[in-house]
């Protein structure tokens, strides 16, 4: 047996009301919950992004990276810039081939948006 996709990730946030806008305004499409929900979930391709509260004592630090692919890596990225968010990286070719961008959520879960390079074999 093979596991064959992810599903979903589901991210914890102290501030249901910031999170969904932060995520609105990058244009994910909510499908359940909202701002007063204590558990929302976005659409992210075939797959879903949720969100769900946590208490203010519970802390996390640096745990990873989600990659999102996206049809556009420079339009999402001006996206994110119109949107008032601040990137930590500006758009850029990696050596393993793609092109991407990081940016950081309100609760710090860091995002990265990405698109594979097109061969040129």
């Amino acid at each position: 047996m093979m596991i064959e996709s992810i599903s979903a990730i589901t991210l914890g946030t102290h501030d249901m009301q910031r999170a969904v806008q932060f995520y609105r305004s990058l244009g994910f499409n909510m499908l359940y919950g909202g701002e007063m929900s204590s558990f929302t979930s976005f659409r992210a391709g075939s797959g879903y992004l949720n969100l769900i509260v946590q208490p203010d004592q519970r802390r996390w630090s640096w745990w990873g990276r989600v990659i999102f692919y996206v049809t556009d890596v420079n339009a999402f990225y001006d996206r994110a810039l119109a949107a008032g968010c601040r990137p930590a990286t500006v758009p850029r070719d990696a050596e393993w081939g793609e092109r991407y961008f990081h940016i950081t959520d309100p609760d710090g879960h860091e995002l990265s948006f990405a698109r594979p390079l097109r061969s040129s074999a």
